[in-house]
């Protein structure tokens, strides 16, 4: 929990407005940082958009992007954090998508595969986004908590 102080005394130090746009954490990034005193200085809003129809529908998605790349993409995820930059207020963003399992998706994602998107909108309106893909073990929770702390930690490397 020391590291999630830090980053949200980096957040609110920087007058940063965070928003998340979670897929298989299904709002546990939002929870845990909502967990912390103070959050509401600067956590903006999450959106959990399980489905593909979701992503398309809340954040924007482009349905080409997830039929070429699947839905467990660097590519979704980069699109999820910069729809959530357009669709709230906040200047950074925290997107995932991915398979927490127990079972392998049926395109072949390995279960545990969770890919991040970190997104930062500059004051000229730019945005910015980094993403990775990481593989973590366990059973379905335990990979949703590995991520979940996964993208909180790396926040202030990409931002």
């Amino acid at each position: 929990m020391n590291s999630f102080l830090q980053v949200a005394n980096y957040l609110h130090a920087n007058s940063i407005r965070l928003a998340t746009a979670e897929s298989c954490t299904a709002g546990l990034v939002a929870s845990m940082l909502g967990a912390i005193d103070g959050c509401g200085d600067w956590l903006e809003c999450g959106f959990v958009t399980y489905s593909p129809a979701a992503k398309i529908r809340v954040l924007g998605v482009n349905p080409a992007t997830i039929e070429r790349y699947g839905l467990s993409s660097e590519e979704v995820a980069r699109e999820m954090a910069e729809g959530a930059l357009k669709k709230s207020g906040a200047n950074v963003a925290i997107a995932n998508t991915g398979v927490a399992g127990p079972d392998d998706a049926p395109d072949g994602t390995r279960a545990g595969t969770v890919c991040f998107a970190w997104g930062l909108q500059r004051e000229d309106g730019a945005i910015r986004i980094h993403s990775e893909t990481r593989l973590f073990e366990g059973d379905r929770n335990a990979v949703r908590h590995a991520a979940a702390t996964y993208a909180i930690e790396n926040l202030r490397r990409h931002c």
